[in-house]
């Protein structure tokens, strides 16, 4: 009498008679193991820990133009979270610090990230950790409390438009080494500057604008800085 023999899949094939759920990874029987749902970040809740904080959650304070004309000091990015919800965060530069010790060759790292809403807001941050990761969440918490209200508007002879555009008049600001000088442009322009100076101005709202830039502009450091205290002018002299 003949014998019927069966054959089994061998390894991860899969055989005709063997359960699928959903495409995932073929197990040691044959089979596919289901594939775990992708957990989406949990938005953390913000408390309040002072005073202001308090005062802008329960909803006495609305703008961030009240806190700086009070002359309050804000002290957690929160704060600004909840009165600019439309703030977009951006890695300007990042780098490696090196330092020698006694115990040898320390490394770190540091990042530079611009905040802004691109409507007459803008932030710049600075961090530093042994982890990438950490330096850019520094940086990025640095930024918020950082955040300033540009004025904008249209000074340009050319132009004499009534809308905001440009900046209201010449400004010109310093950081470290850096000058920078910002001039209104007429409407549809532009804005003339180099790549990472151009992208600063976008996430402050301007469209339209002149720049020239003095000493070492590569160090963002001190270029961000020189950009941000040009902005800070448009709305402390306007």
């Amino acid at each position: 009498m003949s014998q019927k023999t069966e054959s089994k899949p061998q390894g991860g094939q899969r055989g005709k008679g063997a359960p699928t759920y959903g495409g995932g990874r073929p197990d040691a029987k044959g089979g596919d193991r289901p594939r775990r749902p992708r957990r989406e970040p949990e938005e953390e809740v913000w408390v309040p820990k002072t005073i202001l904080g308090q005062k802008v959650a329960s909803g006495e304070i609305s703008s961030l133009e009240e806190i700086i004309e009070l002359g309050l000091r804000i002290q957690e990015a929160g704060i600004i979270k909840k009165l600019l919800p439309d703030l977009k965060s951006e890695v300007v530069d990042v780098g490696i610090i090196q330092k020698m010790t006694s115990n040898g060759q320390s490394t770190r790292f540091k990042a530079i990230v611009a905040t802004g809403n691109e409507n007459g807001y803008l932030g710049i941050g600075q961090g530093k950790s042994k982890q990438m990761r950490i330096a850019i969440e520094k940086a990025t918490n640095a930024a918020y409390l950082n955040v300033n209200p540009i004025k904008m508007g249209c000074g340009s002879w050319e132009c004499r438009c009534d809308q905001k555009h440009s900046v209201p008049f010449k400004v010109k600001g310093k950081g470290g080494s850096v000058t920078i000088e910002i001039i209104p442009a007429p409407r549809g322009l532009g804005l003339v500057a180099g790549g990472k100076i151009k992208r600063l101005l976008e996430l402050a709202g301007l469209k339209d604008a002149w720049t020239t830039a003095k000493g070492s502009t590569p160090t963002m450091n001190s270029t961000s800085k020189a950009i941000l205290d040009c902005l800070r002018q448009t709305f402390s002299q306007g």
